[in-house]
Order: structure tokens, then C-alpha cells, then sequence
């Protein structure tokens, strides 16, 4: 089904920012019925993808390079649980040859209950770092325009 028959599906791009909600089912909460840690890596990594995808950058169509995350810093802030509606927000803070720094936050009314700082590289087929193209480092900088 193409994508444009579910608009909105990605998220949405605001004020530089990107947002994409997140509803938290049975299967991602753990035997106490709060979000076990590892589905928030999960949901800021779906919220990467979709946020590249609505920024007309697919890797499905990279041809022998792909982003790797290199580090990650979490900072677990507070519980969300079962039926909650959370929104993970994704914004570009800087880019210097291969590497891009992404801040991101999981919130739930508002209110911050995951954070993570990301440094994603873009390498080759053999794992060396490559040069963000021109056109790509473009786009991640005109995303406050969106």
C-alpha cells in the first residue's frame, strides 16, 4: 500500500522538530506494567527512520552506506505504562563530516520521561565513515523550515 494512504504515519515535522506518537501496548511493558528500557532505544530508533523518511532521505535506497548509531546516552526520567500515549521528539543539533548529533526526547503529557543523546555515522560497505552527501546535510539543515 503506498505510503500516502496513511498520512500522518511518520509523524509529523514542527518547528524543526519531529514528532511521532507512539502508543504503548502489552508487548512493550515488562512483568510490572512499565515500559521495559529497552523499547525506548526502540521508539527513538523508529522515530530516526520515519524523520529521514519525511526529510526524502529512505534507506531502503542506500547503495553501500548505511547510518550506524556510534554512541548513545540514555537518561530514564520516569515510568510511562500500558495505554499510554507518548510522543518521541527528534531534532538535529549538528553534523561534522560523517557524523550527525541527535537530541531526543519521549514525552507523555507533556513531560519528559526519556531522554537520549545519538551520534549516528554514515559508512561504507566495510564500516569506514563517509562524508555526509551535500544534498543529504542540506536537508537535515532545513528542517527548522518544515
Amino acid at each position: 500500500m503506498p505510503e500516502h494512504a496513511w498520512p500522518g504515519i511518520s509523524g509529523r515535522i514542527q518547528n524543526g522538530i519531529h514528532i511521532m506518537p507512539i502508543r504503548i501496548y502489552y508487548e512493550d511493558t515488562d512483568a510490572g506494567g512499565v515500559v521495559y528500557h529497552a523499547r525506548y532505544v526502540s521508539f527513538c530508533e523508529r522515530a530516526r527512520s520515519d524523520c529521514l523518511r519525511l526529510l526524502g532521505i529512505h534507506q531502503s535506497s542506500f547503495d553501500n552506506i548505511n547510518f550506524v548509531v556510534r554512541r548513545m546516552v540514555c537518561d530514564f526520567l520516569k515510568p510511562a505504562r500500558l495505554d499510554d500515549l507518548l510522543e518521541v521528539h527528534t531534532r538535529f543539533l549538528e553534523m561534522a563530516g560523517a557524523r550527525v548529533e541527535i537530541g531526543q526526547e519521549v514525552m507523555l503529557n507533556g513531560n519528559t520521561v526519556f531522554k537520549a543523546d545519538v551520534t549516528v555515522a554514515l559508512v561504507d560497505a566495510r564500516g569506514r565513515p563517509k562524508r555526509l552527501p551535500e544534498s543529504m546535510a542540506e536537508r537535515f539543515r532545513r528542517m527548522p523550515e518544515s
